[in-house]
């Protein structure tokens, strides 16, 4: 599908709004799904809108990443010869809206341990635990979850979907951030929450796990959430360029766009710009084409979101400096985008595990 320059200008009149009430974008979400923007697609695609959704309304894409996160581990699964997952892509055809409820309180591993533990009952798994940073909260009709169970065969990591009419599942009203607003990210608690058996997808052992679901996992979401921040990057950059224009020096009376420095300054913002589409776009490419990185696969995938974050953190830096004073105040869009792109060095994978993942795939795991 196309994103039409009109309604993505209709999002971004919104943005500010949402963020300053500290709501949900609920009239972005009927847009998007109403332009069948929430159906599955191959993930370079899905990519490349991301990117250019998140540079008209950071927190809308970033929610949305979540839905397609799912139904892009379901395709990759079904590119696969896996159709475990097919359900997913059907329920999403019917309208049906995926969210994520992995990340927990201190858990620093995130996908290979839960805190959130799983019981085997009649019929499928009872979950209790606290699931943070939950996207679409207010929205979401299904919720992929996962936590861990004590069995014969020693601890399991178990998960599944819950859907909205289960019982067990107590969403909090306590998001209140600096940025990211309107992704409504709110914490979900779980008391012996039902998934039966049959949205039940996997039982894995708990630890470093190579299978196709963690795979998708992973690659989408790093993917994903690198490609909204390199959107945010993107913005910057025109208002950067745009201020540069339109702002005049007194000493000289010339715009700002004649100064050397300044000149400097854009062009050094957008030489690092213009390394983002390849990066990420390369690895969603071979994605979608089943290409094997082997062991490599992390590495590139970590380290194209640690880019795209800290190049966007660097870049609405940039601007700012740019732009002047007047892209202080709290009413500027700018003022907006340098506390969305904070939310960039809380998503998994964090700096210090990044670093670490690229010293084992090339130095080996540290000896004891």
């Amino acid at each position: 599908m196309e994103l039409e320059d009109a309604m993505l200008e209709r999002i971004r009149g919104r943005a500010a709004g949402y963020d300053r009430a500290n709501a949900f974008f609920d009239e972005d979400l009927v847009e998007l799904r109403d332009a069948g923007y929430l159906r599955v697609r191959p993930l370079l695609e899905t990519a490349r809108d991301q990117r250019r959704l998140a540079a008209f309304a950071p927190a809308t894409a970033l929610a949305v990443n979540m839905h397609h996160v799912w139904l892009g581990v379901a395709r990759v699964l079904r590119d696969r010869g896996d159709h475990s997952l097919d359900w997913v892509l059907e329920d999403a055809a019917r309208g049906e809206l995926f969210a994520f409820g992995i990340s927990e309180p201190g858990n620093d591993l995130v996908l290979w341990d839960s805190a959130t533990t799983a019981e085997r009952v009649p019929g499928g798994w009872a979950f209790s635990g606290t699931k943070i940073f939950t996207s679409l909260a207010p929205a979401w009709t299904r919720l992929g979850v996962f936590g861990r169970a004590e069995t014969p065969d020693g601890p399991r990591l178990v998960h599944g979907f819950l859907t909205r009419e289960d019982g067990g599942v107590t969403t909090l009203d306590d998001w209140d951030t600096l940025g990211m607003r309107a992704t409504q990210s709110r914490t979900t608690v779980l008391e012996r929450a039902i998934v039966p058996d049959e949205r039940v997808v996997r039982v894995l052992p708990v630890g470093p796990n190579a299978d196709p679901f963690v795979f998708g996992i992973f690659a989408h979401i790093l993917l994903l959430i690198g490609s909204v921040y390199a959107g945010i990057a993107d913005r910057a950059l025109e208002l950067a360029v745009d201020a540069v224009q339109s702002r005049r020096s007194r000493r000289t009376g010339r715009a700002y766009a004649q100064d050397p420095d300044f000149r400097w300054r854009i062009a050094d913002m957008a030489l690092a710009v213009d390394a983002l589409g390849p990066d990420l776009e390369s690895l969603a490419a071979d994605v979608d084409g089943l290409v094997d990185r082997g062991a490599a696969w992390f590495r590139h995938l970590t380290g194209a979101k640690h880019r795209a974050t800290e190049t966007a953190r660097a870049v609405v830096d940039q601007a700012a400096r740019a732009a002047g004073g007047s892209g202080y105040r709290s009413s500027a869009e700018l003022s907006r985008l340098q506390r969305d792109v904070l939310a960039g060095i809380f998503h998994p994978s964090d700096t210090e595990s990044i670093h670490a993942t690229v010293a084992t795939n090339l130095l080996g795991p540290i000896e004891d």
